[in-house]
């Protein structure tokens, strides 16, 4: 792997999704709008307080999934990576470009939900904001490594849509979201306390509570960013240079 190659690969990417409106609306906007329509139906409540930190989890990974692994995927499949690849570029430079312009994208994406949500749906937050932030973005990298990963063995679209049930449906159902993960039976909390996604949903609801120390925080946000680099690193492996 190059720096060159890496950085030229992340800037044709950030140039095509640039030219893309509706991608940049769906990454830009859409996590915000489900925010704004959660908060918007638990008016006058306190649910939105309980459950927004989760919320901010919740719809950027699933967005940064979708979008990361459809776009890698239709790479290969017209023809794309296989071309790059007959050039002095190495799946390394291929994955670590996509996932850098990716997590760009995935931090601006970041810092217009965080904001939403706190300054328009007004939601509470008694920890440190920049914190929030953090934990928030890596978040969204995890869903773009995810995405990565799912790419890597996905051969159509569909797949990869199939890939959600698999890799995105299990965390969401186990993180806490639904039911406090220490009211699960005993088997499903022992599966929960392994899926990045509960870490991420911990650290979030533990910032806007305030309800546990920065190092601990710093300990999820370590486990988040070692599933990150080990889905890049699986997904470089096993990624194949176009679709049979």
């Amino acid at each position: 792997m190059t720096v060159t190659r890496t950085l030229a690969t992340s800037g044709r990417v950030l140039t095509q999704v640039r030219h893309d409106p509706r991608t940049v609306g769906l990454l830009l906007v859409v996590p915000s709008l489900l925010i704004g329509l959660i908060a918007w139906m638990f008016t006058d409540t306190e649910v939105f307080h309980d459950i927004g930190p989760a919320m901010i989890a919740l719809f950027p990974f699933i967005v940064m999934f979708l979008v990361t692994s459809i776009a890698t995927l239709r790479e290969r499949r017209s023809g794309t990576l296989e071309r790059l690849l007959s050039m002095p570029m190495g799946k390394g430079d291929f994955i670590l470009g996509y996932a850098l312009a990716f997590g760009l994208l995935a931090v601006f994406q970041t810092a217009i939900a965080v904001s939403f949500a706190v300054w328009v749906c007004g939601l509470e937050i008694e920890g440190s904001l920049w914190l929030l932030f953090a934990v928030a973005v890596a978040d969204a990298l995890l869903g773009t490594a995810l995405g990565l990963l799912a790419s890597a063995f996905a051969r159509t679209e569909f797949q990869v849509v199939q890939f959600l049930p698999v890799l995105v449906f299990p965390q969401v159902l186990l993180g806490g979201i639904f039911v406090p993960r220490d009211q699960l039976p005993e088997v499903l909390e022992a599966i929960s306390e392994w899926l990045p996604l509960s870490f991420a949903i911990d650290a979030l609801q533990a910032v806007a509570g305030d309800t546990e120390s920065t190092g601990w925080i710093v300990a999820k946000l370590l486990v988040i960013g070692a599933w990150i680099v080990g889905a890049i690193v699986v997904g470089s492996v096993t990624l194949r240079r176009r679709t049979p």
